[in-house]
């Protein structure tokens, strides 16, 4: 194999730069050149991007987000879309492709190899860490770190004014973030979609808790299980406690990477 395509595609993730540095280093460490696609699968089926080298991917082992960009992109979910992008990759005489993404995207690449048999490979990178096969993709760790910030200085304020607080959290219909940094933040309560729960029954925890003298308390919500607003104001109507909301939102996904998840990222890359 004498070349190959790299590509970060779908929501960012903290870390894939590291991957893509792995990809390129290892790769030309081997005599193979690499060709990065800017903008995801988007770039593939455009043809924009560039070739790599050594220098490219120097500086950015520390950097959050990607490098090469990334984006959704509807056009590859049609079979016309994947027919373009596999005759730019012939164009450039790739003979490979390393796909860095989520779900969606590695979706998108087992459809490429089972369409045209085209090799790739596909590096696990979200935030949501809901790819099968994987026990961390590129990106938890440091999403559950930022999380967790947050919710140690909102429990600051949550104890000073005697509140309840609702945070929302990223994760799309899965609830591995939230359970990680509800057991990290002693949190009181933690919804994820996977088990179903009961809001009154937690009104009662409450309750339970404020009789015996604890006057704050914090509930992590993932995305997919509820919207952070409605269990606030639900909680406030039905204990009576001051109750505030926060969605930790996009911030999840910025920020430099954690040690864990450069070298996990930089790991998955070079093999």
């Amino acid at each position: 194999m004498n070349s190959i395509g790299v590509l970060t595609s779908g929501g960012d993730a903290p870390g894939m730069n590291a991957a893509v540095r792995g990809v390129v280093r290892a790769a030309l460490g081997r005599g193979v050149e690499v060709f990065g696609f800017r903008h995801g699968w988007r770039g593939v089926i455009s043809g924009e991007g560039v070739w790599m080298e050594s220098g490219t991917v120097s500086g950015i082992l520390d950097r959050g987000g990607t490098q090469l960009h990334t984006a959704r992109c509807p056009e590859f979910r049609e079979r016309v879309g994947r027919e373009q992008a596999m005759e730019n990759v012939k164009e450039l005489g790739l003979e490979g492709l390393v796909v860095i993404g989520g779900d969606g995207s590695l979706t998108g690449a087992r459809k490429l190899y089972e369409e045209f048999k085209f090799p790739v490979v596909g590096v696990p990178g979200s935030i949501d860490n809901d790819i099968a096969g994987t026990d961390y993709s590129i990106g938890f760790d440091t999403a559950n770190n930022t999380a967790l910030d947050a919710i140690d200085k909102i429990r600051d304020t949550a104890y000073s004014h005697d509140r309840v607080f609702v945070i929302e959290v990223m994760g799309r219909a899965n609830g591995f973030i939230a359970v990680e940094v509800a057991l990290a933040s002693g949190a009181e309560a933690v919804l994820v979609p996977e088990v179903p729960f009961s809001l009154i029954n937690i009104c009662d925890r409450l309750k339970r808790q404020r009789a015996k003298g604890k006057r704050s308390s914090i509930i992590v919500v993932a995305e997919g299980a509820a919207r952070a607003a409605d269990v606030a104001d639900f909680v406030s109507k039905n204990t009576g406690y001051e109750t505030r909301y926060l969605v930790l939102g996009h911030m999840q996904r910025g920020g430099s990477p954690t040690a864990f998840d450069r070298v996990l990222a930089l790991r998955l890359g070079a093999f």
